[in-house]
């Protein structure tokens, strides 16, 4: 069974696709009402907002850029208006580019940390300020950053930063009973998951195949109840026993 998060509001950042749009899902059923950030695919936001209305939950898009100041406080804002004080903060938002480093421009770089580490950044801060006592901040970041893989530096250095975002964070915002705490993903049926690397992914975990989102969503989920009022600081993986 979900955790209770009946009357608590929650903000998922890259919320229309994949693990966003899984941990919205799996929110919603444990009964948050939860705002859909989304910055590119208004559809997909629609969708997910739609089939959470249908089985009975509250959720409400917002488009809004999370590499952008602004556009992140009026994220905040606008979830306020619409559902009251936030609860529960998912940072999820994020982009790839697939290069080496040698390879990589400076416009990749300005893109990868922009969104991932910037956006992050921003998204945690306003976090920590608006935030109610006793709530939950959950970053996402990926178990690549323990594994030498040469085709993503730029993603990964951008996550490495997310993850010391978190902990900086969670000994912040300890005296206000606030957790917070990064999930890391294995390889997981995504859009960002290559076709041609499935056999070679699925061979690194103990458990012989790639992920779910909804699976990476349970533990997202579990962090944000009561459960896990313990638990911060951490940064737990959700890959299948990679590394």
């Amino acid at each position: 069974m979900p955790p209770s998060l009946t009357g608590k509001t929650a903000v998922v950042t890259g919320g229309s696709r994949g693990i966003g749009r899984a941990v919205v899902r799996g929110l919603a059923k444990a009964g948050a009402h939860v705002i859909v950030n989304w910055v590119k695919d208004e559809g997909a936001a629609d969708e997910v907002v739609a089939e959470v209305e249908a089985a009975g939950g509250r959720a409400m898009a917002v488009h809004a850029d999370v590499a952008r100041e602004a556009e992140v406080r009026r994220l905040f804002d606008e979830t306020e208006a619409a559902f009251g004080a936030v609860d529960i903060v998912v940072a999820n938002a994020a982009v790839v580019v697939t290069k080496p480093l040698t390879k990589s421009t400076e416009k990749d770089f300005d893109h990868v940390f922009g969104v991932n580490a910037k956006g992050a950044f921003l998204t945690l801060r306003e976090a920590g300020l608006r935030l109610t006592d006793g709530g939950r901040i959950i970053a996402v970041s990926t178990v690549g950053t323990r594994l030498l893989l040469p085709n993503t530096p730029l993603y990964l250095g951008s996550k490495g930063a997310v993850e010391q975002f978190a902990r900086s964070l969670s000994r912040q915002l300890g005296p206000r009973a606030i957790t917070v705490n990064t999930v890391s993903p294995g390889f997981t049926e995504t859009a960002l998951m290559p076709e041609h690397d499935r056999t070679w992914a699925s061979g690194l975990a103990s458990l012989g195949r790639v992920g779910t989102p909804a699976e990476v969503a349970e533990v997202i989920v579990w962090l944000a109840g009561p459960s896990a009022s313990w638990v911060t600081g951490q940064n737990i993986s959700a890959c299948g026993g990679i590394g």
